[in-house]
């Protein structure tokens, strides 16, 4: 924290340097001529301001503190706003990190899926989500300014039913710094929602649409820009069941892998703070399932147990080869598309940033399985998750043979 306060510090006073100094020996066009004029003091103050400069990223590489974009580069995003957060809200957050909630468990419980709906007809439903900006752990050690819903990443599972009237409630905590919205994938409007939710902190505001589709199905905000927002952890699932319902399972688990752009690189410990040159590069320093890197397994089942995986994939770049080490999916929805025949018997599936899938299996011999996204490499920077299995041992499928 005071090495970031220190850089800050540093680069205002770089900047006030140079800018008093290109005041004072103005016209530009005349800058040349004018450099050979330049007393000498103000050719070392020149020469210092600049290497603090250079040596502190505002020239060869991202800004320090949530600067990521440097001042040369730009967007083409809509609205023009660059992945980059404001200089001023660098400041503010700094000013005001007292204020921010240090969540213990970033991580959202992948056991925290609502029951089935057992209804059998539509009904308007009302649901309420709260975007609040958070510190919070995504491994030991390593801190990071999470943007949320409700405190958590992924946002709460949303459940409802084929035909039901949603009526979704946002409010933007007061204590977050910039405004949110919500566009959720299975609302047929303008910004799928984003349009009418638009929140500045403190804020709350309510919209309505109908779930017209089934299937399972991401949200995220998607205030400009929305590649920041997402990769800061905005991104939930919401499932739009069947009219006729879901086939009953023993248990249900809801996965969402995401990725985190940070400075410093893997494994640096401390407040680790927004790298969104590495953001537009497609290079994320952590790839986790529900926000963090695992310490200890949080899905269990018994052998015997009929799973279902909610599975969705935040981003905010790559695509997901969602896997289960010692287990073959007997039912997957690609792309989680619940009207659609499902596929049988399969090993792995893709999961698209900005998509879902739900797969189903039953586990069969005890033991720890491993979620991971197939893209191995990930798995070094966070992208593996444990189902812990217990109960009796089957040697017909799967022994030791000595």
């Amino acid at each position: 924290m005071i090495q970031m306060i220190l850089e800050i510090m540093i680069l205002v006073v770089a900047v006030v340097l140079l800018c008093a100094l290109l005041v004072r020996h103005l016209p530009w066009k005349k800058l040349k001529k004018r450099w050979k004029k330049f007393p000498s003091s103000s050719r070392v103050i020149l020469a210092v301001a600049l290497a603090l400069l250079i040596f502190h990223g505002g020239i060869s590489r991202p800004l320090p503190v949530h600067f990521a974009l440097p001042p040369h580069m730009q967007t083409f995003a809509p609205k023009g706003v660059t992945a980059a957060i404001p200089f001023l809200k660098v400041v503010e957050f700094f000013i005001k990190s007292g204020q921010f909630e240090r969540v213990e468990d970033i991580g959202a419980d992948p056991n925290e899926v609502p029951p089935p709906i057992t209804r059998g007809k539509p009904t308007t439903v009302e649901l309420s989500v709260t975007a609040k900006e958070v510190i919070g752990e995504v491994a030991d050690g390593i801190s990071f300014n999470f943007w949320t819903y409700d405190g958590a990443v992924p946002g709460p599972f949303m459940r409802v039913r084929e035909g039901d009237t949603v009526e979704l409630t946002i409010t933007n905590d007061p204590t977050s710094l910039h405004a949110h919205n919500i566009d959720l994938h299975a609302v047929n409007g303008p910004g799928g929602g984003a349009a009418l939710s638009s929140v500045e902190p403190g804020e709350t505001k309510t919209f309505s649409f109908k779930a017209m589709a089934p299937g399972l199905y991401v949200y995220h905000c998607a205030t400009a820009n929305v590649s920041t927002h997402n990769s800061h952890g905005q991104y939930g699932l919401i499932l739009v069941e069947p009219e006729e319902g879901m086939t009953p399972v023993d248990k249900e688990f809801y996965v969402m892998q995401g990725e985190l752009y940070t400075s410093g690189g893997l494994g640096k410990t401390g407040l680790v703070t927004f790298d969104s040159e590495a953001l537009l590069d497609g290079n994320p320093t952590y790839v986790t399932f529900n926000g963090v890197v695992e310490d200890a397994p949080r899905m269990q089942a018994e052998v015997g147990d009929t799973i279902r995986m909610y599975v969705g994939n935040g981003g905010t770049n790559q695509i997901s080869s969602f896997h289960v080490i010692g287990e073959i999916f007997d039912t997957v929805y690609p792309e989680a598309a619940l009207s659609s025949a499902p596929l049988h018997d399969v090993q792995t599936t893709a999961v698209l940033p900005g998509g879902a899938a739900i797969v189903e299996f039953t586990v069969d011999v005890p033991g720890n399985y491993i979620l991971v996204d197939h893209a191995l490499a990930r798995m070094n920077k966070g992208a593996w998750a444990i189902l812990e299995v217990t109960g009796e041992d089957d040697p017909s499928i799967y022994s030791a043979v000595e």
